[in-house]
């Protein structure tokens, strides 16, 4: 795991005991790797480094999200930077995802 997954990880799995929530890390999913999933919800997130951000990158995020998409499942991509510059931010987003925040 990156430094900013372990960041997220450490809050994402505290979901469990918060809100009834699991969320699973390095999940395969057929052939792609998802960072963090909640299959309940049907959401996956993935933090995303600077080489994401590459025209190959994003390429690659496009077609990983559309299968993703086709799965049934929903994609949250926050970037290491966000994670880092305000974790708690992130996690907002998280919860704002899952219908626990407005």
């Amino acid at each position: 795991m990156t430094e900013g997954e372990r960041i997220l990880w450490s809050e994402l799995k505290q979901f469990r005991t918060l809100y009834d929530i699991a969320f699973r890390r390095q999940v395969p999913i057929d052939f792609y790797v998802a960072d963090f999933a909640c299959h309940n919800q049907r959401l996956i997130v993935e933090i995303d480094g600077e080489h994401h951000f590459t025209t190959d990158g994003l390429e690659h995020n496009r077609r990983r999200d559309k299968w993703f998409h086709k799965a049934g499942y929903r994609v949250l991509r926050l970037s290491s930077a966000d994670v880092f510059d305000d974790k708690d931010a992130c996690v907002n987003i998280v919860l704002a995802q899952l219908g626990l925040m407005n």
